[in-house]
């Protein structure tokens, strides 16, 4: 669990809520169905429109990850790189063949078949290089959704905003409720600029923190690979390896 997200998410709304009433306003005149309805609406109709349906499935999952992350332990990956060294230092490579179907990690397990294989060091850098690669951008390019909403609410909440003044024009024979529409009007602005800067902009920033983060796991487990298929000492490989902790700090 994520408790920055969190917090930031809940500080970010009570901030506005709060800062609303100190002003003499009430809750009441930040709601708005129909203002709602356009924002939100209108922002996930522009971004489906714009992105590819498996990048928005993988959008929608990956979310999640904003408030709980994947695990990133770099020192647990390092020591579980170790232990397949010592077994190919003994068993030779295909002492590891019983741990590919046992391994999570795919990109690991991709790594072990190359390996039991046979393959080139220089072969296998290439196919795990080019599978992270892939894996990277498909999840910057979800992260990426997100920030296509955070570009997309703004100017949807201005249109909402619009549309509440040609509604309010079209009553100006009865001044009473000029003040209230056009402080209706207003609360579409509210929510796209809301959306944009408190929920969509820095969930796409954070999502491409994680990302980041499981790139980095992604190239400690291909440095390993390499450097059991160049048989070195696994004390070499474990000093090799740790240079990613010491500079993920």
């Amino acid at each position: 669990m994520d408790i920055l997200s969190i917090v930031g998410l809940v500080l970010a709304f009570a901030s506005i809520i709060g800062g609303q009433i100190l002003e003499g306003g009430h809750i009441g005149s930040l709601l708005n169905g129909p203002a709602f309805v356009i924002v939100i609406g209108g922002t996930i109709g522009a971004i489906l429109l714009q992105a590819p349906l498996p990048i928005f499935k993988r959008a929608l999952r990956h979310a999640i990850w904003v408030f709980m992350p994947p695990q990133i332990a770099l020192e647990q990956a390092i020591g579980k790189i170790v232990e397949w060294s010592q077994i190919a230092r003994k068993e030779g490579l295909l002492g590891l063949e019983n741990l590919i179907q046992s391994e999570p990690d795919a990109l690991a397990a991709k790594g072990l078949q190359l390996l039991v294989d046979g393959n080139e060091p220089k072969d296998i850098r290439h196919v795990l290089e080019m599978d992270l690669a892939v894996r990277e951008d498909l999840d910057n390019q979800a992260a990426k959704l997100f920030e296509g909403m955070g570009g997309y609410a703004p100017t949807i909440g201005i249109i909402g905003a619009v549309l509440g003044l040609i509604h309010v024009m079209g009553n100006l024979a009865d001044p009473s409720k000029l003040g209230s529409g056009i402080a209706a009007a207003f609360v579409a602005t509210v929510y796209g600029v809301g959306l944009a800067n408190l929920i969509c902009l820095p969930l796409a920033n954070k999502l491409k923190s994680v990302i980041n983060q499981q790139s980095k796991l992604g190239e400690l487990v291909i440095e390993g690979i390499i450097a059991i298929a160049n048989g070195e000492n696994p004390r070499n490989v474990e000093s090799k390896l740790q240079g990613f902790v010491r500079h993920n700090g």
